[in-house]
This record gives structure tokens, C-alpha cells and sequence, in this order.
């Protein structure tokens, strides 16, 4: 079912994700003490999607030539060098205090870092068996809900006791330590390894082929070596053509044009002007949300024999509890209620993301997947950063409350959206039958 190497990966990936959490918090922390301004702090975040951003557009290049556990091994080795530097930076022994050079260290670590969750998410399939794939997502899914969900409220109290030096010190000795595990991925659909240094992926060495219409590779395609544009423009093509994967994306991005409304901001807003609560309550909210994704991740595992064979309608059933959950939440004033309606959002929020996750990984070929990740994740990015600005808008104009009802009845569209295409999904079952879809 898993190979010894998906292990190697989840634990690297876990340990990564770790770290990313603390040094977020140390970085945001620093920044807000040095200038006490909210929006020198904010450019933290943003500086960093920006980047992620501009990684996934050239991802393909990376991902064309190169084998999959070598991108993520570089990718950690970098950012643990930039965490030394950093670290070194704002060191008592240093003593720097300006902000660009930490600025420019964010940008080039977020840009290492983008093309790590698509490679990730290509790996996967090719670590385990089809029949287990769902089963690994949810384990991936749970342990980064238990990251998210422990890591803030360890990460802010680390910084508070020790200072933003020693926390990035600890970050990058924990790339580190994910940089040597990864080194021990091995990709069985590449071959096996010369040496350590054996990294160009075997892929490069194929003919160009065309994406046919269904989004797979057609190996009576174009003989020519792709052009780099070719090379960047085949997971978008693929998204295009594919009816499921088109389905797949826009369901994602119509979700992530709601989602965004569990940002920071607006979820402090809501409790002040409607909860009537302080920043307190605000961290009570956050934690019964994760605990509820952990809940959720952990019953996609136990649940995986029946969710299987009904992942297509679990999918549905997940975005349609969110957006009446949503619904509940924003109708309702009475602050221990809504820790527990968060709660139960938790597990349909899991539901329909691990499901879609492992729709896509079945409906593209193993080396047309990362492709396909990397341009869906620009996308979604951007949408996000777009959301953002535009619900912003929907809560000064009309406020928070009607904010949150929008945005679920944006999550009962994209369900929709899944309904309206389902042909797409009730035939071709293996990744490699989608032509048969339309």
C-alpha cells in the first residue's frame, strides 16, 4: 500500500510545515516590534504569497527537468541556508534592524518554497498504491491540520519566551533535518538512482508529446524537444481540456472565493461586532476550527473503505455541510455555540478537500500531475489574494454578517458546479481513462 519512501516524505513534509508555522510567527512578531506598524507586519504574508505566486508560474520549467524529490530537497536546502543568513541578520551579535534585506530573504525563501506543495501532491500518488491513496491524503491532511493547530499557539509562546533569533535558528536547523530525510525519496516511476547527484528527472530525456483533449500526454504527439513555452503552458492546457480537471478547478476556485472570509480580519471583526468578545474569544474560534479539521482528517482515514467508493457524492456532501454551517455561523450571536458550530465545519471542510485532492491526482497522468498542480496553485493563489480585496469590500458595504452569507451561498455554487458537471466524474475511474469523460 505505501512504499517506505511516502513516509520519508510525510515526515519531511511534516517537519517542514512545522517550521514554516514558527518562522511566520517569529518573522511577523519582529517586524510588528521593530516598527509597531500593522501594515509593515502584513507585508510578511503578503510578500510571501506574492512570491509563491510568481514560483508556480515557472515551476514547470523546474519540474520538466528535474526528479520530484530533488526539487523538494533543493528547495529545503535552500531555504535552510537563507534561514542561517537571516538568523545571522537579526543575530544580537549582528544586530540588524532594517528591513529590506529581511524582506528580500522572505521573498527568495517563499519562492523556494513554491513549487514544494505541487511536487508534494504529485508525489503522493506515485508512493502508494491507487487503493490507498485517499487514505494517504487524509493522513497528510490530518497531520497538517495538528501542525497548523499546534503550531500557532506553540510558535506564539516560544517567541514571546525565547525571541524571534533563537526561533529561526531552530527553523533552520529543522529545514535541515527535513533536507536529509527527503534525500531518502526515491521516485519509482524515474530511474533508480546512480548516485546522489543523479537528479535530472528521466522524463527530459522523452520526446515532447501533446496534451490531447482529455488533458493526458499523447505519445503520437510532436517528436521536437517543447519549448519552454510549451513546457509552461501544458498543466494549463491540461486544465482546460480535461472535463474533470476543469471541474475540479473551478469548484476549488469558486470555494477559495468564499473561503477567504475565515481570514484573520474578518473573523476578528465578527467577533467583536457580533459575538461581542474580545481577542480572546477570536483564539478560541481558531482553535475549535482546527480541532475540527483534525476530527475530520482523522475520520477520512477511519471512513476510507466506504468513502471510496462514494467520493464523487462525499465531496458534494462536504462543500453543501460547510456552506449551511457557515450559514449557522453567521446567523448566530451566542459565542459557545459558535465554538461549536466551527467544530463540525472542521470535518466537511476535510471532506471536500481531500476528496477533490484525490480527484485530481487520478485524473492525470503521473508525469503530467506536478504540471497540473503548479498551474492550479497559481491560480487559487491568486484568487485568493482577489477574494481578499473583494470581501473586504462585501463587509464594509454590507456587513460582517452578510459577508459570511455570501460567501456560503459562493460555497453552495461551487457544489453546484460539481452536480452540474458530474458526468465528468461517473465515468473513467483510473487517472489514465479521463478521455472517456466529457
Amino acid at each position: 500500500m505505501f512504499k517506505r519512501s511516502f513516509y520519508y516524505l510525510w515526515g519531511s513534509q511534516t517537519l517542514s510545515n512545522t517550521v514554516d508555522v514558527l518562522y511566520i510567527v517569529a518573522l511577523t512578531t519582529y517586524v510588528l516590534k521593530v516598527t509597531g506598524s500593522v501594515v509593515f507586519a502584513t507585508l510578511v504574508p503578503f510578500l510571501r504569497v506574492a512570491s509563491q505566486l510568481f514560483s508556480g508560474l515557472i515551476a514547470p520549467l523546474m519540474i520538466s527537468r528535474y526528479r520530484l524529490p530533488f526539487l523538494l530537497t533543493l528547495s529545503q536546502f535552500g531555504q535552510f541556508l537563507l534561514f542561517v543568513l537571516l538568523a545571522g541578520y537579526l543575530s544580537p551579535m549582528f544586530g540588524g534592524d532594517e528591513l529590506l534585506p529581511v524582506y528580500v530573504l522572505i521573498v527568495c525563501i517563499s519562492f523556494l518554497d513554491g513549487w514544494t506543495t505541487p511536487a508534494r501532491n504529485a508525489l503522493v500518488p506515485r508512493l502508494v498504491s491507487d487503493q490507498a491513496l485517499l487514505k494517504a491524503n487524509g493522513l497528510i491532511a490530518t497531520t497538517d491540520q495538528i501542525v497548523q493547530f499546534a503550531g500557532w499557539a506553540i510558535s506564539g509562546l516560544l517567541v514571546a519566551t525565547f525571541g524571534s533569533f533563537p526561533v529561526l535558528v531552530a527553523v533552520a536547523v529543522g529545514y535541515g533535518f527535513a533536507m536529509a530525510i527527503t534525500v531518502l525519496i526515491e521516485d519509482p516511476t524515474e530511474p533508480k538512482r546512480r548516485s546522489l547527484w543523479d537528479v535530472r528527472s528521466g522524463l527530459a530525456l522523452i520526446p515532447a508529446v501533446e496534451v490531447d483533449e482529455a488533458g493526458e500526454l499523447n505519445p503520437a504527439g510532436i517528436s521536437n524537444p517543447p519549448s519552454r513555452w510549451d513546457t509552461l503552458k501544458e498543466g494549463w492546457v491540461a486544465l482546460w481540456r480535461s472535463p474533470r480537471l476543469r471541474s475540479l478547478t473551478l469548484m476549488d476556485m469558486t470555494d477559495m472565493l468564499g473561503g477567504s472570509v475565515w481570514a484573520g480580519a474578518f473573523m476578528l471583526v465578527f467577533v467583536n461586532e457580533v459575538l461581542l468578545k474580545d481577542e480572546q474569544w477570536w483564539g478560541y474560534i481558531n482553535a475549535s476550527y482546527f480541532a475540527g479539521a483534525v476530527i475530520g482528517g482523522i475520520l477520512v482515514v477511519a471512513l476510507v473503505e466506504r468513502l471510496e467508493k462514494r467520493i464523487f457524492p462525499a465531496m458534494l456532501l462536504g462543500m453543501l455541510g460547510y456552506a449551511v454551517l457557515t450559514v449557522w455561523f453567521a446567523l448566530n450571536d451566542f459565542a459557545p455555540l459558535t465554538l461549536l458550530i466551527v467544530l463540525v465545519t472542521g470535518p466537511f471542510t476535510e471532506l471536500a478537500a481531500v476528496s477533490r485532492r484525490t480527484l485530481i491526482q487520478r485524473s492525470a497522468s503521473p508525469d503530467l500531475l506536478p504540471k497540473v498542480f503548479s498551474a492550479q496553485a497559481t491560480l487559487l493563489n491568486t484568487v485568493f489574494g482577489l477574494s481578499l480585496l473583494f470581501m473586504s469590500g462585501v463587509a464594509e458595504w454590507f456587513g460582517i454578517v452578510n459577508m459570511y452569507l455570501f460567501a456560503a451561498a459562493i460555497s453552495m455554487l461551487a457544489a453546484g458546479v460539481g452536480w452540474l458537471n458530474r458526468r465528468a466524474f461517473a465515468s473513467a475511474e483510473s487517472r489514465n481513462e479521463l478521455s472517456d469523460a466529457e
